[in-house]
């Protein structure tokens, strides 16, 4: 089940909330928490932005990748390195009335069927104020039809932002996206 079917059972809103509560507990208490185990005790939760289906875009095609740079490269990561990655194609669609355009990457060793999981990194006008500075991430698969569901409402932090030991790709500069998009992750306190 994929984190969009799981959101989508019952009301959006409550399943979003459970999803949420669920992760929280996640950060809260498993060994594999991004967050480090001494802060476990005082972690009250992940802030978010409220839920809003506005946020959820359906029925996107995946078009192919015809820009200038190469369909193969290497991404850099928060750490200095570079993963391997290519470009899988670009998805066009509408927020708040804008044309926007991210494109899909697949990176080495990200899913048990590299061919089916997308990822899809991004900036937006939040970035670097509520959100963090190098780009929030969504991972996406197709729906039955083909076509695929970006739900911004599940945007999230890289790991790095918890926890430094941790490599996360840097958004390219080609998915920088012209609107606030105000679902999914946010950051505490202060803009950073």
């Amino acid at each position: 089940m994929t984190d969009h079917e799981h959101v989508h059972a019952g009301s959006y809103a409550d399943a979003l909330a459970l999803f949420r509560a669920d992760k929280d507990a996640f950060f809260r208490s498993s060994p594999g928490s991004p967050i480090p185990a001494s802060a476990h005790p005082t972690f009250t939760g992940l802030p978010y932005f409220d839920a809003d289906e506005d946020w959820i875009v359906d029925g996107v095609q995946l078009e192919p990748y015809e820009g200038d740079e190469p369909v193969r490269f290497e991404i850099p990561t928060t750490d200095g390195k570079l993963r391997p990655a290519e470009r899988a194609g670009v998805f066009r669609f509408e927020l708040v009335g804008v044309a926007c355009q991210l494109t899909a990457y697949r990176l080495a060793s990200t899913a048990p069927d590299p061919d089916e999981s997308l990822f899809l990194p991004f900036l937006d006008a939040t970035s670097g104020r509520e959100t963090y500075g190098a780009g929030r991430y969504l991972d996406l698969e197709p729906d039955d039809d083909g076509t695929w569901t970006i739900d911004f409402n599940l945007a999230y932090h890289p790991s790095c932002v918890y926890d430094p030991r941790f490599s996360c790709p840097l958004t390219p500069p080609e998915n920088r996206l012209p609107v606030r998009v105000e679902a999914g992750e946010r950051l505490r306190g202060e803009p950073h």
